[in-house]
């Protein structure tokens, strides 16, 4: 195999967030230092603890840039998707040929829920009010591949197209996936990426249940953090091989030079700084790269206690000297936790991070936790800084661990 068909580059890439549709819009607001985060709006607020989440802002229907023949399919979830990869695909100026390119060309996502709304929606009809018919397309819009196959299907991918899902780790693997698919030689292009849209009032009690969200703000490696704050949203990529990029002419936005997975297989909730270690340990290597090449890592950072601190551990133990060095930040800061896609959009981060060379910072600061230290933490304002490599971290509930190692294209 030519060594160009082993390398997976990215040449577009698209976004959902809570700055709005697109990812010019996800950088503007990240480069800023600006925090999307904001009181709950939902119908059954008042009834519940949870007070902030980073939604999509109010005026943003996305139904509204959907056609009306495959709107009814849809929940939110696809929605994401769906708007997220036309995106990418306008930005490479890439088209799937019947009986040609569709024909090595897939789609993999990655969810840690899937389609939530629809689940919620049809259970409060089930068991609120007595419903004894619920929409026929109730398994259509609920099923977890959902968002996949909506993909695959809108540009006629071929290849192979499913879902991944393993918690907030969801994207990362995903992408992993497509990267090791395309060096197999198993396709040339892939839309990668993770959606999340899980804000119902089911899902909201549960998380409230579990007592990790914050009542105010997301604080990552302050010593006042209270916990994370639900976000939703979607991150989708066209991932090629560099020859097949080459081949048409694409432009580089980067190149996903390593990836690295592991497991804590311990405990479901409380992370290992082992296990996180190892995946950016095997990221760096499956790269080439050693931690002196790495300019900026964009942390998981849910400003949960046990996260933060194990994560900044996690990075002395693996970078030593260089931990001092190497730039860290949380964008969860600034676009809320959005659980299965939360990769997705932090390699926008990561990417844009490259082209603007600039470093998003982590908003919402008081006071550093002094287990947090030992890294250079960018706070509060971007920083200028030329990134040439980066990792973005994805350590899930259940002790699944994705990292990405990304170098400029």
């Amino acid at each position: 195999m030519h060594p160009d068909a082993r390398r997976v580059v990215v040449t577009g890439m698209g976004a959902v967030s809570a700055f709005g549709l697109g990812a010019d819009a996800l950088w503007a607001g990240l480069g800023a230092g600006r925090c999307a985060i904001a009181p709950l709006r939902h119908a059954r607020a008042a009834e519940m603890r949870v007070r902030v989440a980073a939604q999509l802002p109010e005026d943003v229907l996305p139904e509204q840039h959907l056609s009306r023949d495959v709107l009814p399919q849809l929940d939110r979830v696809a929605q994401f998707a769906l708007l997220a990869a036309d995106e990418a695909v306008r930005q490479a100026g890439i088209a799937f040929e019947p009986g040609g390119s569709a024909e090595r060309s897939g789609c993999i996502v990655g969810t840690a829920v899937g389609g939530e709304t629809t689940q919620d929606e049809q259970s409060r009809r089930l068991y609120a009010e007595n419903a004894q018919r619920l929409h026929p397309l109730t398994i259509i819009r609920a099923m977890t591949n959902a968002a996949a196959s909506q993909v695959s299907m809108r540009y006629g991918l071929h290849g192979p197209s499913f879902v991944v899902a393993s918690a907030c780790a969801s994207s990362n693997h995903a992408i992993a996936q497509a990267v090791q698919l395309i060096r197999a030689g198993a396709m040339d292009v892939a839309l990668a990426g993770g959606s999340e849209a899980s804000l119902s009032y089911g899902a909201l009690r549960a998380w409230e249940a579990m007592r990790v969200l914050a009542e105010d703000t997301c604080r990552p490696f302050s010593a006042n953090r209270r916990g994370l704050v639900l976000g939703e949203g979607a991150g989708m990529f066209v991932l090629e091989s560099l020859r097949h990029a080459r081949e048409r002419g694409a432009t580089v936005l980067g190149e996903i030079a390593g990836v690295g997975m592991s497991s804590d297989a311990g405990d479901i909730v409380a992370p290992d700084m082992a296990g996180a270690a190892a995946a950016m340990r095997l990221a760096l290597d499956d790269a080439g790269m050693v931690p002196a090449e790495v300019d900026y890592i964009n942390a998981h950072g849910t400003a949960t206690l046990a996260n933060d601190r194990n994560e900044v551990r996690a990075i002395a133990h693996v970078f030593g000297a260089d931990a001092r060095r190497v730039a860290v930040s949380s964008t969860k800061s600034m676009h809320g936790h959005a659980l299965g896609a939360s990769g997705a959009l932090e390699l926008v981060a990561v990417l844009r991070a490259m082209a603007a060379s600039q470093v998003p910072p982590t908003a919402n600061m008081d006071v550093l936790d002094p287990q947090c230290e030992g890294v250079d933490h960018v706070l509060d304002t971007a920083r200028a800084l030329p990134v040439a490599a980066a990792l973005s971290n994805s350590f899930a509930f259940g002790g699944l661990n994705a990292v990405l190692a990304v170098r400029r294209g």
